[in-house]
Order: C-alpha cells, then sequence, then structure tokens
C-alpha cells in the first residue's frame, strides 16, 4: 500500500471517529463526495495503470518460462517442474487497498446520486412531530420534489413542485445550516399566519380542527389533546397540552424578524417572499417558526412521505398522510 493511501486512510479513519465522539459536525453529503472523487481517481488508475501493470508482470513471468522451457528443450529435457498457474494469478490479483477503493467507485458513487437527487433517509431525533412521526421513526425525502439542487452546495438547478400547506418538510436549519429540521409547512409566501391561544389561523381564517379526545403520551408521560386538522388539502393529526401555555416569546434574532409581532398569547407572522413559516404537529412541544423565524428556500431539503422502518414498533411502516 503506497504512503498516499495509507495517509487517506488515516484521514478517514479520524473524520469518523471525531464525528462519532461529537468532537465536530460532520457533512455526509461532503463526506460521500470526497469519497466518490478519491475512489474514482482510484479506479481509473486501476483501469490505466495498476491493471496494466500486473497483466505485464503475468505476461513477463510466462515469456519467462516459456524461454526457460525452451532452452531446457534444446538440451534434450522434454519434463520440467514448475507450474506457474498459481504464481500467474497472484500476479494478476487485485490488491485489498485496491479492492476498498477503486472496488467500491461504483457503489459509493451510485449511493451520493441516489442520496443526492432521489431519496434521502433521515431519522427523527425528537418528538415534536408526534403524533405524525414518532422518535426512532426512520423515514425517506423525497429530494427532486421542491426541485433538483446540486449536491454539497445545494444550489437549485431545476425547478419542480411548490411547497404547500400541510407538507412535511426536512429543512437545514436556519440557525444552524449544518443540522437537519423536520417540520410541517403552515404559511407560504405572503400568507399572514397567527397562533394565539391554541388556534392556528392563516389570513385570518382559523384552520378547521376536529377534536379526537385525550391520548397519553409516552415521551411526556401525561396524557394530550388529539386533533385532526386540515391543512390545504391535507388532514393530519396534531397533539396539544391539555393546560394551554403562556408563549414566552422568542430569544432568537432571525430573519424577518420585524414581520412577527410576539406576545403572550402567541405570535403573528406575514411570511416574506421566499420564505416558509413550519410548525411542528407536537404544538406545545416543538421549537419552529413561532421562535427561530422563517425557513428560506434555499434551505429546503426535501419532502417526506413514508416510515420505512421503525425498529421498535414494525406497525410504524408506511406513508403517513
Amino acid at each position: 500500500m503506497s504512503a498516499l493511501t495509507a495517509v487517506l486512510y488515516a484521514a478517514l479513519i479520524a473524520y469518523l471517529g471525531g464525528w462519532y465522539m461529537d468532537m465536530w459536525h460532520g457533512n455526509f453529503s461532503l463526506l460521500l463526495f470526497i469519497l466518490s472523487v478519491v475512489t474514482g481517481l482510484y479506479w481509473l488508475a486501476e483501469i490505466f495503470r495498476f491493471k496494466p501493470a500486473r497483466e505485464k508482470a503475468a505476461i513477463q513471468l510466462e515469456s519467462q518460462d516459456a524461454a526457460r522451457r525452451a532452452e531446457l528443450a534444446k538440451q534434450g529435457i522434454d519434463r520440467v517442474d514448475g507450474d506457474i498457474t498459481q504464481a500467474r494469478e497472484r500476479l494478476l490479483m487485485q490488491p485489498w487497498w485496491l479492492d476498498w477503493t477503486a472496488g467500491l467507485f461504483p457503489v459509493i458513487v451510485v449511493v451520493f446520486l441516489m442520496r443526492s437527487f432521489l431519496f434521502e433517509p433521515f431519522k427523527i431525533p425528537t418528538g415534536s412531530m408526534i403524533p405524525t412521526l414518532e422518535v426512532g421513526d426512520l423515514i425517506l425525502v423525497n429530494k427532486f420534489h421542491y426541485g433538483v439542487r446540486l449536491p454539497v452546495i445545494n444550489k437549485k438547478i431545476i425547478d419542480n413542485h411548490a411547497p404547500k400547506r400541510g407538507d412535511v418538510v426536512v429543512f437545514r436549519y436556519p440557525m444552524d445550516p449544518r443540522i437537519d429540521y423536520i417540520k410541517r409547512v403552515v404559511g407560504l409566501p405572503g400568507d399572514e399566519v397567527s397562533y394565539l391561544n391554541h388556534e392556528l389561523r392563516i389570513n385570518g381564517q382559523p384552520v378547521p380542527v376536529t377534536p379526537l379526545g385525550e391520548q397519553y403520551d409516552d415521551l411526556a408521560y401525561r396524557y394530550m389533546l388529539r386533533f385532526s386538522e386540515r391543512l390545504g388539502e391535507v388532514d393530519h393529526r396534531i397533539q396539544q397540552e391539555k393546560t394551554p401555555l403562556s408563549f414566552n416569546g422568542s430569544r432568537y434574532d432571525f430573519a424577518f424578524r420585524d414581520q412577527c409581532r410576539h406576545s403572550l398569547e402567541g405570535v403573528v407572522c406575514k411570511v416574506p417572499a421566499g420564505n416558509l413559516f413550519v410548525m411542528g404537529d407536537n404544538r406545545d412541544n416543538s421549537e419552529d417558526s413561532r421562535y427561530w423565524g422563517f425557513v428560506p428556500d434555499e434551505n429546503l431539503v426535501g419532502r417526506a412521505f413514508v416510515v420505512w422502518m421503525n425498529f421498535g414498533n414494525l406497525g410504524r411502516i408506511g406513508a403517513f398522510h
């Protein structure tokens, strides 16, 4: 193994180890891009340099063996010991370090392209979207629903569907874009969204809700009120505390903060162009646009649409609309 390959392996192990130990926040998209480039270079080197060199060495071995046998034949020796088949196979065999670089290139580049342009898996870490999504749900996100973006830099190059009220979206957290959040779209550009005393209104009109009774929340260790809510064309469930909570206001200085009015009753915001107002379905246990402001369009990652696994509850698997 060359010194360069050893250094690359060491750098990868150090990066992943530090990420695992929370010494820094990793960027999986960037990591996949770098791995695709590096393994791609090894793949090209294997095709145009390493493999031809091994084949040349095997041909040289065969030539030397043929020359030796011819020389012995001249001396009247017809039976010659020694079979070069095994030696030839060893010369042609791909070294393990090439198998773990060039050999992995097709797999890594397929994963990178699928994750960048088609679908990306996420794990729900908190209860902010209960009862729609629970902690431990593994979801899939449609990366092209809102348009095709270049990986790593997230630059949109092809437009597609516009976000709709009721969509469940994954986005880069505006306060720290290294972190991905998931919430439900409530307000679109130009909407006035108000959430006062547990009542959600859009452009002055109350959002229709139907009481579903009480449900015990295993995460909060208490009973919560459940409702069916209709946002746009989407019917979904939400939950609230039985005793209304006063709004504590926002501690964040976010973009377009002047478009929001905060009070003890809640918040009223005018959604700026190119932005969304999002909320969690667990209304009293979700830090969302009421607190840290709007989600810019460029922060969108994609539209969540299915739970593909929950190892603690297989009954969770399926679409959640």
